[in-house]
């Protein structure tokens, strides 16, 4: 890694954080097989891509499945928090996910058209840039660019495990703001939201989310973005109140009715995809709006989602979808 960059990031992150995840993306470029329960990575197996790739074009579903990647769901969710400031209330965060810009081109064209058209108040992504997990980061980043274009400011963002730290001055060259086991305060008059952000906690496992949560007092409304839901239970015990995240595709490939063979997740399959809730925190995993390993969706469409966040009393409903 440049020097430069890296003195950067350590003034920034710190330096176990930096030399951590650069640690670990050095040493495991490729790596099929990792450490913990999570130990398999069909994403790095080159010959998996084009074995499922196979396997679908001769059970007649890999024409209709990368069809269905170009139609987006678009999710419209009202989140209620009695304890939100009035100047917040309707505030929507267009989201995000699992985008993967290098993988399949003509999705990002057709995202980039449907969102252009869309009205929010502010961005958020939660990661998963580029196809593969290692080597280079042009095309994604011009893939991130053309998509940048079609985006209302501001743009906040958190890296997945896809994702390698060198794309940090990329991303925020674009006016992304990456969140990186850091947060923010977002302002509309004198009221005021909390917006945080950990880096991947799936694979690389550097999320920090005490030091993503310092300073914000637990009486002011606070968002999370994680890659993943894995870390759902730190982030309800740690006082926040919305927990926004992807990584799992939805399944991508699900059976009928939608139900996932898999989500590459340590989380309960109820947390794998939509809304869900953990004591008083309330969560969305968003199927995300690309695909990996191979380019097509069945069962499972990718997804743009909008969240709108709303006053009510504490025993309104907390969520509504469209």
């Amino acid at each position: 890694m440049d020097m430069d960059l890296l003195t950067s990031l350590e003034r920034r992150l710190g330096s176990v954080h930096t030399r951590l995840r650069v640690g670990i993306e050095e040493e495991s470029l490729p790596s099929v097989f990792g450490k913990g329960i999570n130990f398999f990575h069909p994403e790095n197996w080159y010959s998996s891509h084009g074995l499922l790739r196979s396997l679908l074009k001769v059970s007649g579903f890999y024409w209709r499945g990368r069809k269905n990647t170009l139609n987006f769901r678009t999710t419209h969710n009202r989140f209620m928090l009695p304890q939100l400031p009035p100047g917040f209330d309707g505030f929507t965060l267009l989201h995000l996910s699992d985008l993967h810009t290098d993988m399949h081109p003509p999705a990002i064209e057709a995202l980039i058209k449907q969102v252009s058209e869309m009205s929010y108040d502010a961005v958020i992504l939660t990661g998963d840039y580029r196809a593969w997990t290692f080597g280079d980061i042009d095309a994604s980043m011009a893939g991130m660019r053309s998509l940048c274009s079609a985006l209302k400011k501001p743009v906040y963002a958190v890296l997945g495990n896809h994702d390698t730290i060198r794309m940090v001055p990329e991303l925020e060259a674009m006016d992304i703001q990456v969140l990186l086991n850091e947060s923010l305060t977002l302002s509309r008059g004198d009221d005021v939201v909390h917006l945080a952000g950990v880096d991947d906690a799936h694979y690389y496992k550097v999320d920090n989310i005490e030091k993503a949560a310092e300073g914000i007092p637990l009486d002011e409304v606070s968002i999370l973005l994680s890659h993943t839901p894995e870390i759902y239970r730190q982030a309800a015990h740690s006082g926040f109140d919305l927990f926004f995240c992807g990584h799992t595709h939805g399944g991508q490939i699900c059976l009928p009715g939608g139900y996932p063979i898999t989500l590459d997740a340590r989380c309960p399959r109820r947390l794998g995809f939509g809304y869900w809730q953990h004591g008083e925190m309330q969560g969305y995993t968003t199927a995300g709006a690309g695909t990996s390993i191979v380019e097509v969706r069945i069962n499972c469409p990718p997804e743009i989602a909008l969240h709108t966040l709303v006053r009510s009393s504490a025993d309104a409903q907390q969520v509504e979808q469209a």
